[in-house]
């Protein structure tokens, strides 16, 4: 048996940044994973990944005091300084400019693997205990913590566990944490496409009445122009857009985006899955705590899922730190209790915004209609109330 302070299980972009934030915290930090902790070598000619993220500022910072965010550019990012959302069923509009905050831009889409590949480069050099390719484990629990036993029979104690493994997460489920779950209704299909056009640095998403279509910018590759897609559409037609063939897929994408990039030239593999909202009614339980899509999961149309992930390990490592300062016990409940505080409100209020977005735009009422296109009018031509709102969603108001 071996001893820590904590256990983090679950490698991946949440769970890797905390056991970062927590390198440097005095404690004795395990992080395991069900597959490799070992860095790729990945370069901008490499395949893209069809996952990617809407980091925002508040996120991008996090990364810099990890120090993982210039191994992030060195691979591929891809800077969006403008952004432009309309309803595809009416005339409403809004437009956002990174100049409206003096920022050089509203945030960076990244792929997922090159977000966690420049975790693993930092985690490399640190005093983390990585154990990897660990697709079986069991656990006990003993009400202050408990123990995980590895695939060789090892088996690793600390007082406080960490549950970063994802929303359908084993340790949440094993610790009794109770939760709420809603079906959005809605899959997704993502992929890589190449566009005719330049994305010009721009995010441009459009309200249709099977969900909305996202087109993200990714960096150009040759002089050909990338763009990476969520579509998110009611299962009877994800079931008809599924069956296309290649170039009728990208057919019917370029008609549904209404050809904003012109030709919709290609596509990689596309992906498809389920959304749900996920939402546990409490952050900890007797020595296990939740982080991530282990505690809540949203809709992707405003890009925040993995933002407010990366938040949760912010903070949860902001107050284990603080704890362990002041010599007081870093597991205990009440310093759980102010990490659920600082994040259970913040997370609550953005699945209710989501929810809010999903219902206006997925009316057929003629009443609602008019009334998101109007308050997408009225709202474009307020510069301060277009701030305070990219304000928010990029974390710089919280």
């Amino acid at each position: 048996m071996q001893t820590f302070d904590v256990i983090i299980v679950g490698g991946g972009m949440v769970g890797a940044s905390l056991a970062l934030a927590l390198d440097n915290s005095g404690l004795q930090i395990a992080l395991i994973d069900q597959q490799s902790l070992q860095p790729e070598r990945l370069s901008h000619e490499s395949p893209w990944e069809p996952r990617v993220s809407a980091l925002t500022e508040t996120s991008i910072q996090f990364f810099r005091q990890l120090n993982a965010w210039e191994a992030m550019v060195a691979q591929r990012v891809c800077p969006y300084n403008y952004m432009d959302v309309w309803d595809g069923e009416g005339t409403g509009s809004i437009q956002f400019d990174a100049s409206s905050l003096t920022q050089d831009s509203l945030g960076y889409i990244v792929e997922n693997k090159v977000i966690r590949n420049g975790l693993l480069q930092q985690l490399s050099d640190s005093g983390i205990h990585c154990f990897e390719q660990q697709p079986r484990l069991e656990y006990q629990l003993s009400g202050q913590g408990g123990s995980v036993t590895l695939v060789d029979g090892l088996t690793l104690q600390a007082p406080l566990l960490v549950a970063a493994d994802g929303a359908e997460s084993h340790l949440r489920r094993l610790s009794g944490i109770p939760g709420n779950q809603k079906d959005y209704k809605h899959h997704a299909i993502v992929t890589t496409v190449e566009t005719e056009l330049d994305h010009s640095n721009t995010a441009r998403q459009v309200f249709l009445d099977t969900g909305p279509l996202a087109f993200l910018p990714l960096p150009d590759r040759e002089g050909k122009h990338y763009c990476s897609i969520v579509w998110s559409l009611i299962p009877s037609a994800a079931d008809r857009i599924e069956q296309l063939n290649d170039e009728g897929f990208c057919q019917e994408l370029q008609r549904a985006f209404e050809s904003r990039l012109g030709k919709v030239l290609c596509a990689d593999q596309r992906l498809r899955f389920p959304l749900r909202q996920r939402h546990a009614r409490q952050y900890h339980r007797q020595g296990v705590v939740l982080v991530g899509d282990a505690a809540h999961t949203i809709h992707p149309l405003a890009g925040q899922g993995v933002n407010l992930g990366l938040m949760d390990a912010m903070v949860l490592a902001e107050e284990i730190t603080r704890a362990v300062h002041r010599e007081d016990d870093w597991f205990a409940a009440h310093i759980l209790d102010r990490y659920q505080r600082r994040r259970k409100a913040p997370n609550t209020s953005m699945m209710a915004a989501m929810s809010g977005f999903q219902n206006l735009f997925g009316s057929d009422d003629i009443g609602v209609r008019w009334l998101r296109n109007t308050g997408l009018k009225v709202t474009n031509r307020l510069p301060v109330l277009k701030s305070l709102l990219i304000q928010q969603a990029n974390g710089l108001g919280r």
